[in-house]
């Protein structure tokens, strides 16, 4: 296995966003691979496929001549997308000597602030997790009840949330808030980025065939690294009580990859 031990770092910007492109390289041997089929014109796959994950074209060799050699190659562009979407949770807890008191005030206490909540346009409310449990003493005899449940909000309008969320102080409690980027916003970077990866690849390829005496090249296969996302979310997570004061709330930032990987055949001119 020949290796560069190199990578390529492209920065660009993109819809106002700075990203980096990173292309690795991996040889596989040069003269002992397999073939079957015939290849396609330069820098296009012998076969189609319609969609992430799909593989393209079979081993192939030169009429009546030798296997062409094969090389693996990889391409990444990333960009910092901003968090555009704010999930706060809210919970009550309550115990009692009673199963029944517990599930009918935490019942009522989320029926009030669903009913508050639901008067903002602007944000989503649902159910969380709903939760009665109980407390035994040294004996084995249930003492009491304790029980939680939980309200979502989330929104991509960030002062109406934190308005909300404040409102409901007098029946819930925040326990956390996250940030994320919204599906839409991460389809249009990924869409993006497909773009920026697979440019950067055929350029490597068109590299690479030529610095090892090569004139042309044409694809075996290709793929999408994963789901054709790779990204690391970071949060900011809070816990807090409420009170009537609104919560301050600003979102970071996520990194969104997405990454190419194939293997093309190497190929000389007939003379």
């Amino acid at each position: 296995m020949i290796s560069s031990g190199k990578s390529i770092c492209v920065r660009a910007k993109l819809a106002g966003c700075v990203f980096s492109v990173f292309v690795g390289l991996a040889v596989a041997p040069v003269a002992v691979m397999a073939a079957s089929h015939g290849t396609g014109p330069m820098g296009h796959p012998e076969s189609s496929g319609g969609h992430h994950g799909a593989q393209y074209g079979h081993h192939a060799k030169t009429m009546g001549g030798p296997r062409l050699p094969q090389a693996s190659l990889q391409a990444a562009a990333s960009s910092q997308v901003a968090q555009d979407t704010v999930t706060v949770t809210l919970s009550a807890q309550l115990n009692d000597v009673s199963q029944q008191v517990v599930n009918a005030q935490l019942s009522k206490a989320l029926d009030t602030a669903v009913a508050s909540a639901k008067k903002q346009d602007a944000v989503k409310v649902y159910s969380g997790n709903f939760r009665v449990w109980p407390f035994t003493d040294e004996d084995g005899k249930v003492t009491r009840w304790q029980g939680r449940a939980e309200l979502i909000l989330e929104s991509k309008d960030f002062p109406a949330a934190s308005e909300l969320a404040a409102s409901l102080g007098d029946q819930l409690s925040i326990t956390n808030i996250a940030f994320s980027v919204s599906p839409e916003s991460r389809a249009k970077a990924e869409e993006a980025l497909l773009e920026e990866a697979a440019a950067a690849f055929r350029k490597r390829a068109d590299a690479f065939a030529v610095a090892f005496g090569f004139q042309s090249y044409s694809i075996k296969e290709l793929n999408l690294g994963g789901a054709g996302v790779e990204y690391a979310p970071a949060p900011r997570m809070m816990a807090m009580a409420a009170d009537k004061a609104s919560v301050p709330l600003e979102g970071n930032t996520e990194t969104v990859t997405v990454s190419v990987q194939g293997t093309i055949y190497l190929q000389r001119e007939n003379k």
